[in-house]
């Protein structure tokens, strides 16, 4: 185990001290304060404001202000992967696509907003990718070795390492290129063109 995660697991088990309906209130109001200041003007002292909280308790229990932050849109997340099992690589990726895509909108907004802030923040860097993307990553690559075990495709396939920055680069890229959000029929549309061309399996409803 590494430092940072025992350092965390420690932090856990403080937290188990808080209900989870104070927890919850924390996160939420962690978010209002994002949503309103931006992560770069966000600060533990107006967090601890907010939550009527000491500054040294969110220190103590979550370590730095990018953990806190992650740890609260981690727990905001309106949808989860981690039960998918369709029993086809292809169910579980569009599974996966039609969940993610319902939260398009606010929470894309805040995705853009700490993915553009983690560029020079490296505590918020380490975070995100520890909190955040890794536990989806880690559901991703279940599913493509459930495929691979299956025979729906090739172990030494490379496409496979890129199925993460591909899905995520869509859910980014779109409101720059295009000013939408990357909901679920657009991921979908992605995933059927690209992701999984890419793995040599054929879309559901091929297009013309």
């Amino acid at each position: 185990m590494t430092g940072q995660a025992g350092e965390a697991s420690t932090r856990r088990t403080a937290r188990s001290k808080i209900t989870p309906e104070r927890e919850a209130e924390l996160y939420e109001a962690v978010l209002e304060l994002l949503r309103e200041r931006g992560y770069e003007a966000l600060t533990m002292d107006a967090i601890a404001a907010r939550t009527r909280s000491s500054k040294a308790t969110l220190y103590r229990q979550w370590g730095t202000k990018g953990q806190l932050v992650i740890a609260a849109l981690r727990h905001g997340k309106p949808f989860d992967i981690e039960d998918i099992d369709t029993g086809t690589l292809g169910g579980d990726l569009r599974e996966m696509t039609r969940r993610t895509g319902k939260a398009a909108g606010e929470d894309t907004e805040l995705l853009q907003a700490i993915t553009h802030a983690a560029r020079q923040d490296e505590d918020l860097r380490l975070a995100m990718r520890e909190m955040l993307i890794r536990p989806e990553n880690e559901v991703l690559e279940r599913a493509l070795a459930r495929g691979a075990e299956r025979g729906e495709v090739d172990p030494g396939n490379p496409a496979l390492g890129y199925v993460v920055h591909a899905l995520l680069g869509a859910l980014l890229a779109r409101p720059l290129i295009e000013d939408d959000y990357a909901d679920g029929p657009y991921l979908e549309h992605f995933l059927d063109s690209v992701v999984l061309p890419a793995l040599l399996l054929r879309p559901e409803n091929p297009r013309p």
